[in-house]
């Protein structure tokens, strides 16, 4: 037995960014360690270039209970030509000295609609991250700052003997304790890090720069029902 930190995160909009440019940021199915990581570190205070060192080392596995329906935003950009203005010092000065000449661009952003996620976290100082989930220093969010948490994580440390046994003492939101058929919600994925499997870039490796760094990660077939036999 060693000691989990345990929470849910659910939001009407999220976004879990995957590799992307400008014109298009796609959204994966389930939130990355980048994601979870910032999220805490929102909780606790942590500036965007602050000291992220005891949250890099934390482990931590991802139960999904409802990836949400996919939802696209688009957006309508007016860019100035390279060839229109050289270097400009802002946007403004840049379309002013375009003097019109400028393009209309289509970007997209994808969101999921309603998602429902449990994190099992392990490490040190577990305590003190789920007291500050409890009282976060900063909004929490689910991706981008459009998509703020649509309850209260839930944050408690429990022991068990592994993350999939700790995340059966989730406790969800009253309203997504029941699936649409009436009965008790379960988790049928779980994401944890792993020597072999798929690889997703989602270890932050500059922060300021939001460069990411790949991993490896297993998704596992599992049924996990918080409050029941999991």
């Amino acid at each position: 037995m060693q000691p989990y930190l345990v929470f849910s995160i659910t939001a009407s909009l999220g976004a879990m960014g995957e590799l992307a440019g400008h014109e298009r940021r796609g959204s994966l199915i389930w939130p990355g360690r980048s994601a979870i990581l910032g999220l805490l570190g929102a909780a606790m205070g942590i500036e965007r270039g602050g000291d992220f060192s005891k949250l890099d080392a934390l482990g931590l596995a991802v139960a999904v209970f409802d990836t949400g329906a996919s939802l696209r935003d688009y957006h309508t950009v007016e860019t100035v030509p390279s060839a229109a203005v050289k270097h400009p010092n802002s946007r403004p000065e840049a379309l002013a000295a375009a003097r019109g000449r400028t393009n209309t661009t289509i970007t997209l952003r994808d969101y999921r609609a309603g998602p429902l996620y449990g994190i099992a976290v392990w490490g040190e100082e577990l305590d003190a991250i789920a007291a500050a989930l409890r009282r976060p220093r900063y909004t929490l969010y689910l991706g981008r700052k459009s998509c703020p948490l649509a309850a209260p994580p839930g944050a408690k440390v429990v022991d068990a003997v592994s993350a999939e046994e700790a995340l059966t003492h989730l406790d969800l939101p009253p309203w997504r304790r029941l699936d649409r058929r009436g009965a008790p919600v379960a988790a049928r994925l779980l994401v944890c890090g792993s020597e072999e499997g798929e690889i997703v870039h989602d270890i932050p490796g500059d922060r300021r720069r939001r460069h990411f760094t790949p991993r490896r990660v297993t998704v596992r077939n599992v049924e996990i029902v918080p409050g029941g036999a999991g």
